[in-house]
């Protein structure tokens, strides 16, 4: 670039006007005052490329003028030394640093992802792999039983909801971190309606699907087939039901319940009615779309996809491909035709009481979400129990407590277990992996920065 006395001079422009565009590449060292400001003044109207207006007022207008020197420092007028050096960015050079309008670099450039580290996936295929299937004869027919654990440790029995079975109902809770420690102490058995587990041939059309009270009745011939003297009852919905009645009758088989969304009542006429309609369709039309809009609504109450879009896209498609809607449609006639289970929390002999009406004797927690439209259910249930031995609970911001809230879940689950005795001796290492997980997520991205 020429050089002249007073400093640089500009290039002349690309199309050969004569006009000069001036282009700072470096600090002059010495420029003149009324040169450097023209200079400017053309270069900052070409790159907003005004017309005669307002912009060219702005440009026109008295600004003081603050001039790179070489030799001497520009001072203001209270005689401080001006700072009038051009920042430019540590890893460019003026030139790109005055193009790049002398931006910093990004400190993530240095970062480097070294491993990425999968700790507990919550995944719902492993509980079919770590599971032994069994199919244990009863006089109603044989029942599909899932084992997960150790079968020297206690027993849990679980017991699923409406259209769903052992693996879509509890894989994902039973997968959960602090779980997967609990089951280091615990043996789970996973109970299934006849006819309800994946892939279940459609039962003939001469079977005649047990009864609410059958169903209960088959857990005897269960527990008999494992040697199980006592057992831990987890059930939803219609499982809890089922279980309720089982411990109901046999007392001293069933140490402790934890029940979600547990109905204590028959069915009433407007829940009769849906119900009815639904088991009549699924018979012979197959799984429809008001059938899965009921289901979705039995499970995850109103307006489901605000909370959790995919987690309802997922139970969609179950509905639509993994149920055999011959057999739900058995279930749900059984369920539907339900009596009461006749449980008072007054004992016998009391004024205005039912007679033979007892209640339920073992530790109970009784368990529903916010957003369940099974609430006023379980505080019926809870109304009938025992308050000496048994206990509310309502988790906020779901419905569908073992999907939505599997920590809170989890938590309380594991509180209970400790007040009634169970897993002495490992309650500390179930606490540190509970705050942990509570720390982090079920899926941990480890980064390195260097």
């Amino acid at each position: 670039m020429p050089q002249s006395e007073g400093g640089y001079v500009s290039l002349p422009a690309m199309n050969g006007n004569g006009s000069a565009i001036y282009q700072s590449t470096t600090e002059p060292q010495l420029a003149s005052p009324n040169s450097v400001f023209e200079s400017m003044r053309r270069a900052f109207g070409q790159a907003i490329k005004s017309s005669p207006g307002e912009n060219e007022e702005l440009v026109r207008m008295d600004r003081p003028v603050v001039i790179v020197g070489g030799g001497t420092r520009d001072r203001d007028k209270t005689g401080k030394t001006l700072n009038t050096k051009m920042p430019s960015a540590p890893t460019h050079t003026a030139e790109e640093a005055h193009l790049l309008g002398t931006m910093p670099v990004d400190p993530m450039d240095d970062i480097e992802l070294r491993s990425v580290q999968l700790q507990f996936p919550n995944a719902r295929g492993s509980i079919l792999e770590a599971c032994e299937q069994r199919r244990v004869p009863t006089d109603k027919g044989d029942v599909h039983v899932a084992i997960q654990g150790d079968t020297s440790k206690p027993a849990i029995v679980t017991y699923h909801d409406l259209g769903l079975n052992y693996a879509t109902s509890f894989a994902g809770f039973f997968n959960y971190p602090v779980m997967r420690g609990l089951l280091e102490n615990f043996c789970v058995y996973h109970v299934t309606a006849p006819g309800q587990e994946e892939g279940a041939p459609t039962l003939p059309e001469d079977y005649v699907y047990p009864t609410m009270d059958d169903l209960a009745a088959q857990l005897l011939f269960v527990l008999s087939h494992f040697g199980l003297k006592s057992v831990i009852g987890f059930g939803v919905g219609a499982g809890a039901n089922i279980l309720a009645r089982f411990a109901h009758a046999n007392p001293d088989k069933v140490g402790a319940l934890c029940l979600i969304n547990c109905v204590s009542t028959q069915s009433g006429w407007i829940e009769w009615g849906y119900q009815s309609f639904n088991a009549r369709f699924l018979r012979t039309k197959g799984m429809t779309q008001g059938v899965i809009d009921y289901l979705m609504w039995h499970h995850f109450g109103r307006n489901p996809e605000e909370r959790n879009h995919d987690l309802v896209q997922m139970y969609k498609q179950h509905f639509e491909r993994g149920v055999n809607p011959t057999n739900l449609a058995m279930l749900i006639n059984a369920y539907i035709h339900r009596n009461d289970l006749h449980l008072a929390r007054t004992p016998p002999g009391t004024p205005g009481a039912e007679t033979a009406a007892t209640t339920l004797k073992m530790p109970v927690i009784n368990i529903t979400g916010s957003l369940s439209p099974h609430v006023d259910d379980t505080v019926t249930f809870n109304g009938r129990l025992d308050p000496t031995n048994s206990s509310w609970m309502k988790i906020s911001d779901c419905a569908m407590v073992l999907e939505e809230q599997p920590a809170k879940l989890a938590e309380a689950f594991r509180l209970f277990l400790q007040g009634e005795g169970y897993a002495v001796g490992t309650l500390q290492k179930l606490a540190r992996k509970m705050s942990a997980a509570s720390r982090s997520s079920s899926t941990q991205i480890e980064l390195c920065v260097q």
